[in-house]
């Protein structure tokens, strides 16, 4: 057990460290979403009131955990890019020929960009009482135990995506053609009460929407939130757990796949 510890804890420290001597990706992965938020937000908080969005609440307090979500993926963009450089630069064959399995490696990997992810997240939290959201103690940490589980999920979507890219400009494409959709569909942007009746279908089966009602149901003092949540909170924690599992070893076998040249 010692072994495999090593080695991933190895990998993950290397991606901490990479991501702080890239202060560009630190800056974009968090202001890029706080602009949306204060965008977007601002801009439609006094005349865009969705279908079945609670009558309490704003645009900009609704909004507020989907750019949380939202600074969880890209985070997760620009730490699984890494993998393509490693490719070109011949790191990454260097580690396929070593003895270590594969999932310890992608384990490594994920844990890594998903602690970045979860720490930029972390302090675009603490934005909540701006945002009019008087987060308590066991609430915050509900929402960061749900933090960890999109993050790492997202994360080995990446990583997915990774292992079969040749390109960063490729990555880029297939991420956002793939990821911002789901986070759309996952009610970050609009309840699916009121949306039309395939589009609430699509919801449904998005395993992101479950995350993002456990997330905001975690902000809103753990009540239940009629405008995103299908299931109780902890059906919609088991769910996403699930989802993690299932995209770590979907990323596992694209590894497992990949040749060493």
């Amino acid at each position: 057990m010692r072994l495999p510890l090593l080695q991933i804890s190895t990998l993950w420290w290397r991606e901490i460290t990479r991501f702080r001597r890239q202060r560009s990706r630190v800056t974009g992965a968090l202001l890029q979403p706080l602009v949306f938020w204060l965008l977007l937000g601002a801009g439609l908080n006094a005349s865009f009131r969705p279908a079945g969005m609670p009558r309490d609440l704003s645009y900009m307090q609704y909004f507020y955990p989907g750019v949380i979500v939202l600074v969880l993926l890209f985070t997760a963009i620009f730490a699984t890019i890494s993998t393509i450089e490693d490719r070109k630069e011949g790191f990454l064959q260097g580690v396929l020929v070593a003895p270590i399995s594969r999932g310890a490696l992608v384990m490594g990997q994920a844990l890594g960009a998903t602690t970045l992810a979860l720490v930029e997240g972390m302090i675009f939290l603490i934005l909540a009482p701006v945002a009019g959201i008087p987060i308590t103690v066991a609430g915050a940490a509900i929402a960061i135990a749900v933090m960890i589980l999109i993050a790492f999920a997202l994360t080995n979507i990446g990583l997915l995506i990774a292992w079969r890219i040749e390109s960063t400009q490729g990555f880029h494409v297939i991420m956002n053609l793939i990821l911002i959709p789901i986070w759309l569909m996952s009610g970050a942007f609009f309840p699916a009460t009121g949306a039309p009746a395939v589009m609430q279908w699509i919801m449904r089966l998005d395993p992101l929407t479950y995350s993002m009602a456990a997330l905001r149901e975690s902000l809103y003092l753990g009540g239940q939130d009629s405008a995103t949540s299908f299931a109780n909170l902890g059906f919609e924690i088991l769910l996403s757990a699930l989802f993690c599992a299932f995209t770590y070893l979907a990323a596992t076998q694209v590894a497992k796949r990949s040749s060493v040249i």
